[in-house]
């Protein structure tokens, strides 16, 4: 059996982590700004309470370290829901196997409809998404879809329920690019409350996806927690932990990290932490200080002025236009979203705005051109 970032977690203790996120200084952040190279600690001290008042230096230095290492750039994607069954019960998402809602999976022609207006719309990265349901969305179906929507994209992602190593490999094989599989949150003890019944109530098997994943071979692993579940400080720590080991152990993979915070959808709970947009904006530096390679994204589940205004400081990626429903592009169905987003502006006027402050849109994952 393979070593997994599970070995390392086992190590930390959540509360002696959280402590020592509080008990940081000006002086730690001070030194963490003046390093020119950073560690978990210098993490730590950037995320942490003391760190508030240099938000505005952080900012400055993540937007100089954003534009050397990846130009002005923000690549554009959006997401393709597929199915919204799903087998499990987990209580902030509004596709929950409790909800009395209204279940589509897509046929092939729905697939092929909904991937061809985004196609109309200039995208060529389309991130698959669908409820954790094996018996309607499953391995095979997955496949399938990958199959109809390759021809016209440069760039697939996913983000359905985690895989087996070897499904996955069949998959890279056939063009996936990357997989997105957030923890939601890293804290053990309070896993469960969330997640009661269905496959994801496992923790160590979604922990280990990463792992499966940099084995087989994947192109890019996106990494993330979802903000309002447990202290964002401490989940961040351990999704940088996270990012750390995954980094050291499958370096031929790139990694992503999203900030997906917690949104209205029906029939979930309330936000147990409140994390503000100047917290988000120092999470958002903190990460590009501690880490000049990954890549940052940002959805749209954040309002339109705090989109437009995190352009600059250090975000690589954002969605556009997005539906969180299965057939929600291309007809005017009532399936259930996901969540309700913030950002409702079309795919167009994002593009102008994203022009207007001297950035370029970019289509494919991989045309990133310096200026």
């Amino acid at each position: 059996m393979m070593n997994t970032f599970n070995n390392i977690i086992k190590t930390y203790d959540w509360k002696e982590v959280q402590q020592s996120i509080l008990s940081k200084t000006a002086k730690h952040v001070e030194q963490a700004l003046a390093n020119p190279k950073h560690n978990l600690e210098d993490f730590k001290a950037l995320i942490s309470p003391a760190a508030a008042p240099y938000i505005e230096k952080m900012a400055q230095i993540s937007q100089m370290i954003t534009q050397k290492r990846f130009g002005k750039i923000i690549q554009l994607y959006n997401p393709l829901y597929l199915s919204n069954e799903c087998s499990n019960c987990c209580k902030y998402c509004g596709f929950n196997a409790a909800n009395r809602i209204k279940r589509i999976t897509l046929n092939n022609e729905q697939i092929l409809k909904e991937a061809a207006v985004l196609k109309s719309w200039g995208f060529d990265h389309v991130l698959l998404v669908t409820g954790e349901s094996s018996a309607k969305a499953g391995f095979d179906y997955l496949k399938n879809a990958l199959k109809l929507v390759k021809p016209m994209f440069s760039h697939i992602s996913m983000e359905v329920q985690p895989l087996k190593k070897n499904e996955y490999e069949e998959l890279v094989s056939l063009g996936l690019n990357t997989v997105y599989i957030y923890q939601e949150t890293y804290c053990k003890e309070s896993y469960n409350e969330y997640h009661p019944s269905g496959v994801k109530a496992d923790y160590n098997w979604r922990l280990e996806t990463p792992d499966r994943l940099g084995s087989a071979g994947i192109f890019k692993t996106g990494l993330g927690i979802l903000i309002g579940l447990e202290d964002w400080r401490a989940d961040s720590f351990f999704t940088a932990l996270h990012l750390d080991y995954l980094e050291k152990t499958y370096w031929q993979t790139r990694y992503s990290v999203s900030f997906p915070r917690l949104r209205p959808a029906k029939g979930i709970i309330e936000p147990k932490v409140q994390m503000s947009d100047k917290e988000l904006v120092q999470l958002i530096c903190a990460y590009r200080i501690f880490n000049e390679e990954v890549e940052l994204s940002i959805s749209t589940r954040e309002n339109p002025k705090f989109r437009d205004n995190i352009i600059k400081l250090g975000i690589t990626a954002m969605s556009a236009g997005s539906r969180t429903n299965p057939g929600g592009y291309s007809t005017t169905d009532d399936s259930l979203e996901q969540f309700v987003i913030a950002d409702e502006r079309a795919t167009g006027e994002i593009v102008e705005i994203i022009k207007k402050q001297g950035y370029e849109p970019v289509w494919k994952d991989w045309d990133r051109t310096l200026q």
